[in-house]
């Protein structure tokens, strides 16, 4: 089994013009697709996330079509499956997918303390995620 670094699932899905980059995603595309086992942590997993909407300020729409595919693919095993799944499924409900991970990862705890009132506590309450997301009060 092979593990995938970031860059490579970047490669693979982010068209680049410069040569080095094609090169790459050449290399990355026959890698991904050459039916090989392959592995990839659920860190890379948000990682990849990170540089498709931080780096390239990709569209959330196309983050989750990104994502979903990656899921997808027969010959990839990926740490944690139902937690990323979880985590796929909340950012195709608006949520912040590294909140979302944490939260799905952390699914045999009695409850996630946060700070994050706003964007992560009351719509995480209001859906009904368990373990309940429960505000730290200072």
């Amino acid at each position: 089994m092979i593990a995938l670094d970031t860059n490579v699932l970047a490669r693979y899905y982010v068209a680049s013009s410069d040569v080095p980059s094609k090169k790459q995603g050449v290399a990355a595309k026959k890698l991904l697709e050459s039916g090989k086992s392959l592995f990839v942590s659920k860190t890379v997993v948000l990682e990849l996330e990170w540089v498709l909407r931080g780096y390239y300020k990709s569209p959330p729409d196309d983050v989750l079509s990104v994502l979903t595919h990656l899921l997808a693919m027969p010959n990839l095993e990926v740490e944690d499956r139902v937690a990323v799944e979880l985590a796929v499924t909340a950012l195709g409900d608006g949520f912040d997918f590294a909140d979302a991970l944490h939260h799905a990862s952390a699914r045999h705890c009695t409850s996630l303390a946060t700070f994050d009132d706003k964007r992560f506590a009351r719509r995480a309450s209001a859906k009904g995620w368990k373990p309940p997301v429960k505000l730290v009060v200072i």
